[in-house]
């Protein structure tokens, strides 16, 4: 496995990382900058666009063109023209923003929320919002994280990061909703679960804040399968391009040795 640093402007949480498989780009979020990112690993071009509050996460909705969700609502932007749009908000507390999110398989744009700018117990929940209406999923979570459909789209694997867990739930795509099933992976070493993504076999990668790696599990047994050692220690998300190979992003840590931190990484972890 061979890393390579990508990308660093002295972010301190760079997070988010989505790759648009058809058009061959790569977008990530500085939350507390409140950028947004866009990468062409072709001809190594970063664009950004700048929005008024945290921003979370990114669903891709065509080329150059996705939906960032930021504190003060979800905004189109497009990137060919460098415009940004206010599209829609959901009823969220004042003491919360979004976190990560993902989007089913019929269009539903799932999101997390935690509390803002002081971490609270309990205070977050995951909404799903569908042709202009939203619904609250999971509730009670204190830092919703990661996030992943199963390969089928019958369940929906979410990481609360204090749990140090990954919850199963059955997923119902024609209603939108959940139930829990089971927690089928538990992180016991020093780092804790932030993003997340799923591997073409139906393997879990997982980041681990505080871990210093990306990690490789199975959650059909529960075991891990990998471990991929990076050289700063909070370690936030991941997404696959389309040559299977990781593309990882980081955060400042307390350490002043951490010059790494807050970084855009790319994992080789196959030949092109």
């Amino acid at each position: 496995m061979i890393h390579s640093l990508i990308f660093h402007s002295n972010s301190e949480l760079l997070e988010g990382p989505v790759f648009d498989k058809e058009n061959n780009y790569l977008y990530f979020v500085s939350i507390l900058d409140y950028l947004i990112y866009f990468h062409n690993p072709q001809t190594n071009e970063i664009l950004s666009i700048k929005l008024d509050s945290p921003v979370s996460c990114i669903y891709i909705l065509g080329n150059k063109k996705v939906l960032a969700a930021s504190k003060n609502g979800f905004f189109e932007i497009d990137f060919n023209t460098l415009e940004k749009k206010f599209v829609f908000q959901i009823d969220i507390d004042d003491s919360v923003r979004y976190n990560d999110g993902i989007k089913d398989s019929i269009g539903r744009f799932i999101i997390g929320t935690m509390g803002y700018p002081e971490v609270k117990k309990n205070v977050g929940k995951v909404f799903s919002y569908h042709k202009g209406e939203s619904k609250t999923i999971i509730d009670n979570t204190t830092i919703s994280n990661g996030l992943a459909f199963s390969l089928d789209n019958k369940y929906l694997y979410f990481i609360d990061t204090p749990t140090k867990k990954v919850a199963r739930y059955f997923y119902d795509l024609k209603t939108g909703e959940l139930k829990f099933e089971s927690y089928v992976v538990q992180l016991k070493g020093s780092g804790s679960p932030d993003g997340m993504c799923i591997d073409s076999q139906g393997m879990l990668w997982i980041a681990e804040w505080g871990g210093g790696c990306v990690s490789q599990w199975n959650p059909m047994n529960g075991l891990k399968l990998k471990e991929l050692e990076l050289p700063c220690i909070n370690v936030t998300s991941c997404c696959f391009d389309n040559h299977s190979n990781l593309y990882v992003t980081t955060a400042k840590s307390e350490s002043k040795n951490d010059i790494y931190g807050g970084g855009l990484f790319y994992l080789k972890l196959n030949k092109i």
